[in-house]
């Protein structure tokens, strides 16, 4: 049985990976389960999968807990209480589904107690690409891609040499606002944007797919999970999200990866990887769907696509900033505070302001992104 401990447990993939657990109960057992504030939800999930460990965050929140626990649960909180939950326990394989720069430190201190990575937190390559991958090598730590689009293009890789990729392509369904004009998004609510039509994700990614953040990130993340210059990796607009991503090599050949849209997929593969296991998600018809539509970017409709690419070329602490603004800029809308099109305004912004400083250490990263959030958050 394969231990594993799971970071933002109540959040999207937090509950669809203990899907996952559910249904191969005689397969894993769950070490260590760390939350945010949802301690209700937390509660439930101590008491369906018995984790030795669990973590919230903060002190306030554990100790209305305390006392719900089963006897024997160590209890952690805070920056501190992830770390323990990534690096302690037994657990061989971490996920790491929190939202947000939040999962460097802990996913670092995963790494360096040499657990294997199931990775929904595309911000930890973000903003400190070159610290974690060049941690993993060290360590013999496998990085194993839980988005759907990583893990699409991780499959086609499957048995290929690397070195015949002429390209990769990542796909993207556009988001809640595909089919709206520049002008059409002045006046849009919180409500339109959280309004996914294929996935079921958190708010934070939802607004992200809306203004194609979330796909700069991806890019970004692609750039080092595979190694690939920017040069590259393409993005298509594919509304039906039924082929993930796929890669085109050396030949003119192309291999893709086609599914239900359906984040259990990915998230059991990256558990069970190189096997495979009876999943969940409903099988896909393409009869029933009849035909699959492409489109090019739009780079002028999604500036925010092209300014995270520009970022991951500039390298050094440039991806650091674009998604530090990004998170306070998006949180700042979710809150009613700033109209949907700030989001691009503020990050465009920072950005202006920003000093690059060219291969980062963490003291660096965690420094740069204080510092953004503090003008992101005034502006």
């Amino acid at each position: 049985m394969k231990r594993i401990s799971i970071l933002g447990s109540t959040g999207s993939i937090g509950t669809q990976t203990l899907d996952v657990v559910a249904m191969h109960p005689d397969q894993f057992i769950v070490d260590g389960l760390a939350a945010g504030s949802n301690t209700d939800l937390l509660l439930e999930q101590v008491r369906r999968f018995n984790p030795r460990r669990v973590s919230v965050s903060s002190k306030q929140h554990a100790e209305e807990i305390r006392s719900s626990l089963p006897a024997g649960v160590e209890l952690f909180y805070g920056n501190e209480g992830l770390v323990e939950i990534a690096a302690g326990g037994e657990a061989e394989t971490v996920v790491t589904a929190l939202v947000g720069s939040v999962g460097l430190q802990s996913t670092l201190a995963a790494i360096e107690a040499g657990r294997h990575i199931g990775l929904a937190n595309k911000e930890t390559l973000v903003t400190a690409g070159h610290l974690v991958t060049e941690l993993a090598d060290r360590k013999g730590v496998k990085i194993l891609p839980v988005d759907s689009e990583h893990s699409a293009i991780f499959q086609c890789l499957n048995g290929e040499n690397r070195a015949d990729i002429a390209s990769i392509t990542v796909t993207a369904s556009g988001g809640s606002f595909r089919d709206y004009t520049r002008d059409q998004l002045v006046n849009v609510t919180v409500e339109d944007a959280l309004r996914h039509p294929n996935w079921s994700m958190g708010a934070k990614i939802t607004i992200d797919s809306a203004t194609m953040v979330n796909k700069g990130l991806e890019v970004i993340e692609a750039h080092w999970l595979f190694n690939l210059p920017y040069e590259k990796i393409n993005v298509l607009l594919h509304p039906e999200s039924i082929i993930h991503s796929y890669v085109e090599f050396c030949d003119s050949s192309i291999i893709a990866q086609l599914g239900s849209p359906d984040m259990r997929v990915p998230i059991q593969y990256a558990l069970t990887y190189p096997n495979r296991w009876p999943s969940p998600a409903s099988r896909l018809s393409l009869a029933a769907i009849g035909r699959l539509t492409f489109r090019e970017m739009d780079y002028v409709r999604y500036p925010l696509l092209k300014l995270a690419i520009e970022c991951g070329k500039a390298g050094g602490t440039a991806t650091t900033a674009y998604n530090a603004a990004n998170e306070v800029a998006v949180a700042r809308f979710l809150r009613r505070e700033i109209p949907f099109l700030r989001i691009e305004e503020i990050i465009e912004e920072v950005l202006l302001r920003h000093e690059n400083a060219g291969n980062p250490n963490l003291q660096q990263i965690e420094q740069c992104d204080a510092v953004t959030r503090e003008i992101a958050a005034k502006l």
